[in-house]
């Protein structure tokens, strides 16, 4: 049997800290509506709506393709209503 006293105790101090990783940086995307100067996005426009939805049918966040919040919600409002009228299917391939 093993003797677990004082001696054999382990402090907070005797153990090292890992040093913190370095957090990556990226350069923000321009919004792409903002850039081609639109103000209201179509539902119609299945070209521009497809690009925002992924293969599985789920629409991609603004943080990833860069849409200000203003547009994020256009497009998402967008899909919704082309999805509605079958215009683009809910569910991908």
């Amino acid at each position: 049997m093993a003797f677990f006293g004082p001696a054999g105790k382990k402090n907070k101090k005797d153990f090292k800290k890992r040093p913190k990783r370095a957090k990556r940086v990226e350069a923000p995307k321009p919004c792409r509506f903002e850039k081609e100067g639109t103000f209201q996005i179509d539902y119609r426009d299945t070209a521009t709506l497809n690009r925002y939805v992924s293969s599985q049918g789920k629409l991609s966040s603004g943080k990833r393709n860069g849409n200000t919040a203003f547009y994020q919600r256009q497009l998402a409002l967008a899909v919704k209503r082309a999805r509605y009228l079958a215009l683009l299917p809910y569910v991908g391939e």
